[in-house]
């Protein structure tokens, strides 16, 4: 995987819902920190899916939004507990880049894989015990079925 699109992913920052109200977080985090130390939902297993823009290619709103609430029924179908999220660029004030995600609570790794390849998706975001990773998917790229460990950065 590109090392500049590797680090555009690990520093994404995700806002999460949770109980006691949304965590920003990102995969940019310090290795060192316990995963005590995190908010509940961090320390959880879940995946982050989205279907917009497959293999990064601009696909019409509609088009996006048509594919993601496909990608949701299935999930509920599945019996998965989802609810919505965003991923966006670490500058809010700058950033023009957001896109919309699902938080799939207690999701197996390799089902979140395989939604991943369906949808056409470069990479997923997985997370179980505190320790997420970022999932090559996309059946094209060399490396697909890699991961590349990230550490938690809670983001104010």
């Amino acid at each position: 995987m590109d090392q500049q699109l590797l680090r555009s992913y690990l520093a994404t920052v995700y806002e999460l819902p949770a109980a006691q109200g949304a965590v920003r977080a990102s995969l940019d985090g310090d290795s060192s920190r316990s995963a005590d130390e995190l908010p509940e939902l961090l320390r959880s297993t879940f995946a982050v899916l989205t279907a917009y823009n497959p293999r990064s290619m601009l696909l019409p709103r509609r088009v996006n939004e048509v594919r993601h609430q496909v990608m949701r029924d299935l999930l509920i179908l599945g019996v998965y507990r989802v609810e919505p999220c965003v991923g966006f660029e670490a500058d809010k004030s700058e950033s023009v880049w957001r896109e919309p995600a699902w938080l799939v609570h207690g999701m197996d790794r390799d089902e979140a894989i395989a939604f991943g390849r369906v949808f056409r998706q470069n990479t997923i975001i997985y997370a179980a015990g505190g320790r997420p990773e970022v999932i090559v998917t996309d059946p094209t790229a060399d490396d697909v079925g890699r991961a590349f460990a990230g550490w938690w950065r809670v983001r104010a």
